[in-house]
């Protein structure tokens, strides 16, 4: 299976490029740092909002893992849910987005987890934005999108246990009653996704272990 992955040089997306090659999988890395070298994989140096379908067609899957954290790069959160969209519209191309994980829902009323009382006013600008781009894929059918929410406590520094617990649209909890997942094992359960097709036109969260 030949998978592009989207924003490789990132701690996101190193750890799905690992995983895929882990699996076997034939990679490319898009990126636009020049700077990113990486020998196991093709690398294809481009802005994001430069990619055309000419660029994406040939893959089974392309992997976003793209990110903005400041409050002028926000709003680039939908504008890539829509390119990216747009490109793979009525292909048979997967898109995975991984984003995050404020519109999870905590009860069964809708209350997503950046609207409760307790969530922190700093992420509150990259939860909004984040939600965007699960907005802008949510209401789409004319492509095989998979929306990715990591646990609450996206542990960049956390170990691969090779093991986690899927959820769909709901927040979830480990055996420690936390909202966590390691970066290396939410990447193992986005690979595994690719040949399990378990969520295809739907969302879904992971949890895991604290090693």
């Amino acid at each position: 299976m030949k998978i592009a992955i989207i924003g490789a040089n990132g701690k996101s997306g190193t750890n799905l490029v690992n995983e895929a090659l882990k699996q076997g999988y034939n990679v490319t890395a898009i990126v636009r740092n020049k700077e990113y070298k990486n020998k196991s994989v093709k690398v294809v140096y481009k802005d994001i909002f430069e990619l055309t379908k000419t660029d994406l067609a040939g893959f089974d899957a392309v992997i976003s893992a793209f990110a903005a954290w400041t409050p002028e790069t926000f709003p680039l959160h939908k504008k890539v849910a829509a390119h990216l969209a747009n490109l793979l519209e009525g292909s048979d191309i997967r898109l995975l987005l991984v984003s995050g994980a404020g519109t999870l829902f905590v009860d069964d009323r809708g209350t997503m987890v950046m609207d409760t009382p307790d969530f922190p006013a700093a992420y509150m600008g990259v939860a909004k934005a984040t939600a965007e781009s699960y907005f802008e894929l949510k209401g789409r059918s004319d492509l095989l999108w998979t929306y990715v929410s990591p646990a609450c406590d996206y542990d960049a520094n956390g170990a691969r246990t090779g093991k986690y617990v899927l959820g769909g649209d709901n927040l979830i909890l480990n055996s420690k009653n936390e909202s966590y997942i390691s970066y290396p094992d939410l990447a193992l359960a986005i690979i595994d996704e690719l040949k399990n097709k378990k969520f295809i036109q739907k969302r879904f969260t992971a949890v895991s272990e604290r090693a």
